[in-house]
């Protein structure tokens, strides 16, 4: 039993000014976090009691199938540069040098860590398969923190790695980690779905997320509410209703179509009389690469979608293997295209050997684009047919309304937040580290690997965004922290503060975590501290108490029924199962 006269719980009327989230909000009107500088909080009582319920639901999961560890955050960068990464993480990584000049950085994951214990330690396949894992703290140089603890530039992960002698042991390792994730997540109390992801800087043949719907969410979620389907916008495909193609015009081969001053697709498809699904958008782009030398280098890149669709660019990144992308320059379009911006087309382009054609144009025929020619379109323009298509590739980004790839139900498309990562990592790691074991056959070989990572602050706040309300917010049994309030209404009265003590020593001795509000307040500064805080019941002691009866109040419903003392325990342990 914890007594809140004696702890520091310093609750806010109102929110910072600059919260715009409900966790962030409540966070620190509940006293459970404060800001130190921009994305670095503080874990006050409160935070860190709910924080250490969540690291314990992790840490008993994750023992059943790995071995915890406990690595360095102060990684040396000979490390990272054996697997490439030393550039590649670019600016988001913290770095500094010792007083020797030589450089480090923090660590954001530790898949490199790992690495080097394994191409130290892992010789045979007899060794295999290993699970490693650690709950730490990590570090990203994050550019514009926002969203309370969602995105920070300090937070604590657990992250695990695998490494196995083939992809059957992947596969398994693998399936493990996926089905301890749901056991997490559910013993936590969330309301999760489990989606197609995409790998990004981590690499790797497969991953999935674990994501919580909330309007909090930075990450958008294509779903089907029939079948079940769900993929992140970035993995996320769809079928598409059949488009009917114009007809043919003059003798059916491309033709020019004076277009004065039309260039947005909108007023192009206006001007001709056509719909912007019938065109083809032109994306002029330059793309960036890492060289192994740990140079950049950049190569323009153009891309047709069909008109009324947008670019995914994360897709686009995945595919052409580049580290980011930006628009070209009106001198770079007039190099690569021979044409201003707002008449761009295919057709006669031979400057740019990097093109990518959306899939979404397959097949399709006598579309509209642009001529590479001021004030100029084309008519009549098949792909394959008047321009060369190496092969299409999926680049556009899903719309809600769209068919699921798997049962036509329109998709649902919907804001979330990523609160577990599970990849597939293959040999990324091991052959690039030098990582070797010998197989059966007495063979040196590279393990493959997994990599999996879950954020301990993201299901905290996630289950705030799922919970709350103008009052405070209510967190699952599992990770709040309490289980239930005592609230003794009026302490001057004897018989209320005695029975108050009473009630709380018999709960704490049922095995419940309490909080006792013994505190010279009135009774409605109480309630209202109570709903704040997160704990999901509490039990009011207060002039019924000569009758033998106390009040049990759930939070998240606001249900209240009365109860006799000498049941009250009971009870509460029957509903808080």
């Amino acid at each position: 039993m914890h007594r809140w006269s004696q702890l520091f719980i310093p609750t806010l009327r109102e929110a910072p000014a600059d919260a715009e989230v409900a966790s962030h909000k409540f966070l620190v009107r509940a006293g459970y976090v404060r800001q130190l500088a921009a994305g670095i909080y503080s874990y006050l009582f409160l935070g860190q009691r709910s924080v250490n319920k969540i690291i314990s639901i992790v840490r008993q999961e994750m023992d059943k199938i790995g071995q915890e560890f406990l690595l360095p955050t102060l990684h040396p960068r000979e490390l990272w540069e054996s697997s490439g990464r030393w550039a590649v993480m670019g600016d988001n990584m913290f770095r500094l040098k010792d007083r020797g000049g030589r450089d480090l950085c923090l660590g954001m994951t530790h898949e490199e860590v790992m690495t080097d214990i394994a191409r130290k330690e892992l010789r045979s396949y007899k060794q295999l398969p290993q699970i490693w894992y650690q709950i730490q703290t990590k570090f990203r140089d994050e550019p514009r923190p926002k969203g309370g603890l969602l995105r920070v530039r300090q937070f604590i992960m657990k992250d695990s790695y695998s490494f196995d002698i083939d992809a059957d042991g992947l596969d398994l390792s693998y399936r493990k980690h996926y089905d301890i994730y749901n056991s997490i997540f559910t013993r936590c109390g969330l309301k999760f779905v489990v989606v197609e992801a995409h790998s990004g800087a981590m690499g790797g043949s497969q991953s999935h997320e674990f994501m919580v719907y909330t309007d909090a969410g930075e990450d958008m979620v294509a779903s089907c509410p029939k079948c079940g389907y769900a993929a992140n916008l970035e993995k996320a495909t769809s079928k598409l209703d059949a488009i009917e193609d114009l007809k043919p015009t003059g003798n059916g081969s491309p033709e020019l179509a004076h277009t004065p001053g039309k260039k947005t697709i909108e007023e192009v498809a206006e001007y001709l009389g056509v719909s912007p699904k019938q065109k083809i958008k032109t994306l002029a782009l330059v793309g960036t690469w890492d060289t192994q030398e740990g140079k950049r280098v950049e190569s323009p890149v153009a891309v047709f979608i069909r008109g009324d669709h947008m670019l995914n660019e994360a897709k686009l990144l995945a595919r052409i293997g580049a580290r980011e992308i930006r628009p070209m320059h009106g001198e770079e379009i007039q190099a690569s295209f021979k044409s201003p911006a707002g008449y761009l087309g295919p057709v006669g382009v031979d400057s740019i050997r990097l093109v990518i054609v959306d899939k979404a144009l397959e097949g399709r025929k006598n579309l509209v684009t642009g001529a590479n020619k001021e004030d100029y379109h084309l008519r009549n323009v098949t792909p394959g047919r008047d321009f060369a298509v190496k092969e299409y590739a999926d680049v556009r980004n899903v719309e809600a309304g769209e068919g699921c790839p798997n049962c036509g139900t329109p998709l649902v498309v919907a804001k979330a937040v990523e609160i577990g990562h599970i990849f597939k990592l293959g040999y990324k790691y091991s052959e690039s580290m030098g990582a070797r074991v010998l197989d059966q056959a007495g063979k040196e070989v590279a393990p493959t690997m997994g990599s999996y990572g879950i954020g301990i602050e993201r299901i905290l706040t996630s289950a705030i965004e799922q919970s709350n309300d103008k009052d405070g917010f209510w967190l699952p049994r599992s990770i709040a922290p309490f289980d239930a309030v005592v609230t003794a209404t009026n302490v001057s009265d004897s018989a209320i503060r005695n029975a108050g003590e009473e009630l709380a020593a018999k709960l704490t001795t049922a095995g419940l975590d309490v909080l006792l509000d013994d505190r010279e307040d009135r009774a409605g500064v109480k309630f209202k501290d109570a709903d704040l805080v997160g704990v999901p019941y509490r039990v009011n002691v207060g002039k019924k108490v000569s009758e033998g009866k106390v009040e049990l109040v759930r939070r998240s419903t606001r249900e209240s029924t009365d109860a006799s003392m000498s049941e009250i325990t009971d009870k509460l342990l029957q509903i808080a199962q």
